[in-house]
């Protein structure tokens, strides 16, 4: 079943699997074949495609499933041409910059950000206290 997410939200790797039409083994796959592919690896091994991720791996489906390349064909293309030109210029952007430039704060927000900032502040303090009397 597919959640309709937003095109900005990271998907985990059975939902790019079954968007895709593949078995979540033939992305693992691939992730060895084809370095370019970096989905942030969370607790436990879990995998989430940004939608930089998701777009390659659908081009990487379409030149080997509808072009018949050969993955050895795919990696060639890859190395020759770069990224870049196959999948345009919006790929490998920080995908976070966009969001962060349209971010306003109001009072309450920034205020809870300040209190965020200072208790973790705080514990870092606690933490290298605590070291040092293990650490003698």
């Amino acid at each position: 079943m597919v959640v309709n997410k937003s095109k900005a939200a990271f998907r985990t790797i059975a939902e790019v699997a079954e968007e895709l039409g593949v078995a979540t083994h033939v992305l693992r796959f691939w992730e060895t074949k084809f370095p370019q592919i970096k989905p942030m690896k969370r607790s436990g091994g879990r995998r989430y495609y940004r939608p930089d991720d998701v777009e390659l791996v659908k081009r990487i489906r379409d030149f080997l499933y509808e072009k018949r390349y050969t993955i050895e064909g795919v990696q060639k293309l890859f190395k020759e041409k770069g990224i870049k030109a196959i999948l345009g210029e919006e790929i490998q952007k920080d995908f976070f910059d966009e969001a962060a430039e349209s971010v306003e704060l109001n009072e309450q927000g920034r205020e809870l950000i300040l209190n965020l900032r200072n208790e973790l502040k705080s514990m870092a303090d606690e933490l290298g206290a605590a070291l040092a009397k293990v650490n003698g």
